[in-house]
């Protein structure tokens, strides 16, 4: 078992420092790691699970020295088709493409959208802030508007209001309610706390209705707002709170 050194930071393995850091993924510091391109305090490092403190080893990759980069926190709106991954083996494009260009030090997504949802994603180098608006302790609200393929009437909303049980598992809503409509699809909005696989589209599906597109416009307070499809821009600093704040954005019916 580690013992913490004395006081400071508790220890973390390398890999993850790398991470925290903002140079990389974990994954990809681990490949960096056995590859013998990382040392520590000036000594070779080949195990990614060294345990070490952040601040008081001093990390070098390829013999340059790695600190703590910027805090960085990114609105993207995800194109649909999109995957939330830095590379995927079959080649299909990933968000990362939306960011070519752009100066930038490693940042993860917070949270994921599916190939075929879009709209609005955090990213971050602050592994704390990330994991605090996915905890599930936090319960932060996210608002999708999911167009259906067919016309609500108000025992299928009830239905989407009621959530259901899929393969054992629990899926609830916090709310659902008609935006508009036409002759043979809708929109509706549907609000949830939890971040389940396929949470959204399992429900709709056991309502009686298909999803043909998914756009999630909100996290706690924070909105997609006007952002272009594929466009990044920083939150502002008055807006890094938002995600955490627990007032709903959807009018009550």
């Amino acid at each position: 078992m580690s013992r913490h050194p004395g006081p400071g930071p508790a220890p973390v393995s390398l890999a993850r420092a790398l991470s925290k850091l903002g140079y990389c993924s974990r994954t990809q510091a681990g490949q960096l790691i056995v590859e013998g391109r990382v040392r520590v305090d000036g000594r070779l490092a080949l195990d990614p699970a060294l345990r070490l403190q952040i601040g008081r080893a001093r990390i070098s990759v390829d013999g340059e020295p790695v600190s703590a980069e910027q805090r960085i926190y990114l609105m993207l709106n995800k194109p649909r088709g999109t995957l939330t991954t830095r590379h995927d083996p079959q080649g299909r494009p990933t968000i990362y493409a939306c960011l070519d260009g752009i100066d930038l030090p490693f940042v993860a997504p917070v949270g994921r959208l599916d190939r075929a949802s879009e709209g609005l994603l955090l990213l971050s180098n602050d592994s704390r802030w990330a994991k605090t608006i996915l905890d599930p302790a936090s319960g932060v609200e996210k608002t999708y508007h999911v167009q259906i393929d067919t016309v609500p009437d108000e025992a299928m909303m009830q239905r989407l209001r009621a959530g259901t049980v899929d393969d054992g598992e629990r899926l609830t809503t916090k709310a659902a309610s008609l935006l508009r409509h036409g002759q043979r699809n809708a929109w509706i909005e549907m609000v949830i706390d939890e971040g389940r696989n396929r949470q959204i589209r399992r429900i709709v599906e056991a309502a009686g209705a298909e999803v043909l597109r998914l756009v999630r416009v909100g996290i706690g307070a924070l909105a997609l707002g006007e952002l272009a499809k594929g466009a990044v821009r920083p939150l502002q600093p008055t807006e890094i709170a938002l995600p955490l704040q627990s007032e709903r954005r959807h009018a009550a019916e």
